[in-house]
């Protein structure tokens, strides 16, 4: 379809906290919501994220220990071009409980960390989101196609240390079949959920989202 002007998206969809037996995990009642073109069309943007879905053989056996918290500076990607030197901090808006992205405007080409989950490394799941596109044209994970199996997935943090995260799993999917409950369910590993945009527009949005799935196994 053509690349037709869509309108800025900066939240996920509502999102609520639900306490369970081990712990305190986030449920989002949609998908993620963060890319696509804008008003008037005059960006030019990127070819549709064509990925698909694949997955290793068998999760990793054993990880890295897990880390001390430390807030994450930075995102760096070798398989797809990606070296951020800043982290956007993104919370849950109280009133509506939707979970914010990194701001369309001024901070396309920089990740965004959800500061109610664990920072990168530490035991459980951190999740992370980028913008494939904005209305000004591609953001940081214009090359999200190029990621593959094994690709490594590296966040520097304050104290210095880089939690280094191996992607095990890509799904590609369309954003009402949001895997919820997989993607932000607890783990007793330190985990990494890193979520883009994919898919072609329609109605002025990205169809699908794109999920990595990665475990830790250096710093």
């Amino acid at each position: 379809m053509p690349r037709t002007a869509t309108r800025p998206v900066r939240r996920t969809r509502p999102v609520r906290r639900v306490l369970t037996a081990t712990a305190l995990a986030l449920t989002v009642t949609g998908s993620l919501a963060a890319c696509g073109g804008g008003p008037g069309g005059a960006a030019k943007l990127p070819p549709d994220p064509e990925v698909g879905s694949t997955a290793a053989a068998s999760p990793v056996a054993r990880t890295t220990p897990a880390l001390e918290p430390s807030k994450p500076t930075g995102m760096k990607i070798d398989a797809a071009g990606v070296d951020a030197k800043k982290m956007v901090g993104l919370t849950v808006d109280p009133a509506t409980g939707e979970l914010g992205v990194p701001d369309a405007d001024t901070d396309a080409d920089s990740p965004g960390w959800w500061t109610g989950g664990v920072t990168p490394g530490e035991k459980g799941v951190s999740v992370l989101v980028a913008h494939f596109d904005t209305r000004h044209g591609p953001a940081l994970m214009k090359d999200v196609k190029k990621i593959r199996l094994g690709d490594l997935v590296e966040v520097s943090r304050e104290d210095g240390r880089t939690a280094k995260f191996r992607i095990r799993e890509i799904e590609d999917v369309d954003k009402k079949d949001f895997p919820t409950d997989k993607v932000y369910g607890p783990t007793d590993r330190p985990e990494l959920r890193l979520l883009t945009c994919g898919g072609p527009l329609k109605d002025g949005h990205r169809t699908n989202n794109v999920i990595f799935y990665a475990d830790l196994v250096a710093a």
